[in-house]
């Protein structure tokens, strides 16, 4: 981050899909499907904005496709058809995250997840990292609003016990980043499947390899 930016934050507060793990593309493909499925081919792109998105948003969004299910039923589907599309092609880790978040581990750094997927779907990703990287798990069926709104970043903080403003959040997306910037936390945008413009984050690094924890600072109080 910036030159200025010189205090170890109080904790990381990390997003998965797209961010630790490359799942966005298992859960586009999910919804994909779904609108095929209802006879509707979807505009090139049209699925894109789910990236970041809350299963509820991603259901309306399907929705406005023209998909005709009651929302529940669509966002139980598009979990269980991502959940199959991540059983079959496997996990592949984004460059320097674990790395990164095993690092922070090792300082006794806090750390979170806050991830808009649901609980049971979380679980396959932590389970597969190494054992007790994160002290808190906030996911998208415990917060009654979705990023972009700041309800998911501000719970991990509180059950962190730490000033949501002391932490640092690393996202992937536009959708994150304005959450946690909502929330008030420090962001690090790191760029997957959108773009990400040097004004939606802090600091904007192209990849997490070769990252280390000093290189996560806010600023001075």
């Amino acid at each position: 981050m910036n030159s200025n930016l010189r205090r170890q934050p109080a904790a990381v507060l990390w997003d998965m899909d797209g961010t630790i793990v490359d799942t966005e593309s298992h859960w586009i493909a999910a919804a994909d499907e779904i609108v095929r499925a209802q006879g509707i081919t979807p505009a090139p792109n049209a699925l894109a904005a789910l990236v970041g998105m809350s299963l509820a948003d991603g259901a309306k969004l399907m929705r406005g496709l023209g998909v005709d299910l009651p929302l529940g039923e669509l966002i139980d589907r598009h979990l269980e058809c991502a959940m199959r599309n991540t059983a079959l092609a496997g996990l592949t880790w984004r460059p320097g995250a674990v790395e990164l978040l095993s690092k922070l581990r090792a300082d006794g750094i806090p750390l979170a997840l806050v991830t808009m997927s649901y609980r049971v779907y979380a679980d396959v990703i932590i389970d597969a990292l190494p054992k007790g990287l994160f002290d808190v798990v906030v996911t998208g069926d415990v917060v009654e609003r979705g990023k972009p709104f700041p309800d998911a970043y501000v719970r991990a903080a509180t059950l962190l016990a730490v000033e949501v403003q002391d932490c640092i959040a690393i996202e992937d997306s536009l959708i994150g980043l304005a959450a946690a910037r909502s929330a008030g936390a420090h962001t690090v945008g790191v760029p997957h499947h959108s773009e990400i413009p040097t004004s939606a984050a802090d600091a904007i690094w192209p990849t997490l390899r070769g990252r280390v924890v000093t290189d996560l600072r806010i600023p001075l109080a």
